[in-house]
């Protein structure tokens, strides 16, 4: 709840009620001066943590020099820089970028290119997923629904199709069992040559961090070629270093036709990017989209800087290796409580699942209190924590935050 006289909307969902007045590194720090260890950086948008000298450097100069350079009315001298640098760190198939102002509208354009270039009509989506909260990104949403409830009908033309599910004994045979409700769904509601694009999240986020299985994505990378399907890949949450390599995708034998990107593409500053390759671009009618936003120097200016950072020797090997180290904690705390069910991830995107949504929201709550550590719930059942925090995050920063949480499961049990 906001404060009495306040002209702030109650519309937020509060992780926290803290007030904080500064952020550097993983730390932010409230208005009474107190630090706290940040590991939501953003709901995984500090790429670079809080404030990073580089991205501020960066934000200051190009402020000074250009605030809102409009790309319909002229071209500023850094959006051709930052394309070419998307070019160098993203798949081989992706070479011609747009860019917009946030995560929703890129997965609404990334839907508009598809069907221009495809001239059909259909989206298929995944169980469990989430793309956004415009009407259309929410259509493509199923993660939980609080997120929709109250605010439909929505858009035509969504079709959800199964995700394997994670918890299944025998994956081999789940996954079998969601790509044959793929094909059903061609059979029984659209014909494949009626579907645009394939959107898919090579890790799942708001359902609860769950990897995607490599046989699942190349199943649908597999249909996408035989009934020429664009493949989007969702890369909001999991591009940018935060599985320890520059996007999440990599980790498999595809490559998509079209990539959208937001939040740890500037550190986040508010910036978004669609990738695709040329022959899509090509199709894309000339006059069709804009934005008096899109490609806000600023924007671009911190995008270049957090990507000089990502780039630097070395980065994305400590990644990995504090991720490693964070998920190897992590299962060693679980022989403290058959509570904690699950821990899995990629990188520095993990994830701890508890039986119960109450055990997990009361050890949030015990790590903010007693030990200044800022987590967050996800999950459709709101029973699994979230580990994100900037990529910047070191051996102590991890030996910290894994020594609250052992703290908190000893003291909710």
């Amino acid at each position: 709840m906001t404060s009495a006289g306040s002209h702030l909307s109650n519309v937020w969902a509060k992780t926290t009620d803290l007030q904080v007045a500064s952020g550097h590194g993983c730390y932010v720090v409230d208005i009474n001066g107190n630090e706290y260890l940040d590991f939501t950086a953003g709901i995984a948008a500090a790429s670079t943590g809080h404030s990073h000298p580089k991205v501020v450097k960066a934000i200051a100069e190009q402020a000074e020099r250009f605030v809102h350079a409009q790309a319909n009315v002229y071209t500023h001298d850094l959006l051709e820089p930052l394309a070419g640098r998307l070019a160098d760190i993203t798949p081989d198939s992706i070479d011609t970028f747009f860019f917009t102002t946030s995560s929703d509208v890129a997965l609404e354009t990334a839907v508009k290119i598809s069907k221009h270039a495809t001239r059909r009509h259909n989206v298929i989506v995944f169980d469990g997923a989430f793309h956004g909260r415009t009407h259309l990104t929410m259509a493509m949403s199923s993660s939980r629904s609080i997120d929709r409830k109250g605010y439909g009908p929505f858009p035509p033309g969504i079709f959800v199709a199964p995700f394997p599910d994670p918890h299944a004994s025998d994956q081999e045979a789940e996954i079998s069992r969601a790509l044959r409700g793929l094909d059903r769904l061609f059979m029984t509601q659209t014909d494949p040559d009626e579907v645009a694009a394939i959107v898919l999240e090579p890790v799942i986020s708001e359902r609860g961090y769950i990897p995607t299985p490599a046989a699942f994505i190349a199943g649908i990378a597999a249909r996408c070629q035989e009934y020429g399907i664009l493949f989007v890949a969702d890369e909001v949450q999991s591009g940018f270093g935060r599985t320890g390599k520059m996007f999440a995708i990599e980790s498999h034998d595809v490559e998509p036709d079209i990539l959208c990107m937001a939040k740890g593409i500037a550190s986040g500053f508010p910036f978004a990017a669609i990738g695709m390759r040329r022959s899509i671009d090509d199709q894309w009618r000339k006059g069709s989209q804009g934005g008096s936003s899109n490609g806000n120097p600023i924007g671009c200016a911190a995008a270049l800087a957090t990507i000089e950072v990502l780039t630097e020797p070395g980065f994305l090997d400590n990644v990995h290796s504090r991720g490693t180290q964070l998920i190897d904690g992590l299962r060693d705390l679980q022989q403290l409580d058959d509570g904690l069910r699950h821990v899995r991830g990629r990188g520095l995107m993990v994830a701890t699942e508890f039986d119960t949504s109450e055990r997990a929201v009361s050890i949030v709550e015990h790590c903010l209190k007693e030990n200044q550590l800022i987590l967050m719930t996800a999950g459709t059942r709101n029973r699994t924590i979230r580990w994100m925090p900037p990529l910047v995050v070191t051996t102590d920063e991890i030996r910290d935050a894994l020594s609250a949480f052992a703290a908190a499961i000893r003291a909710t049990s």
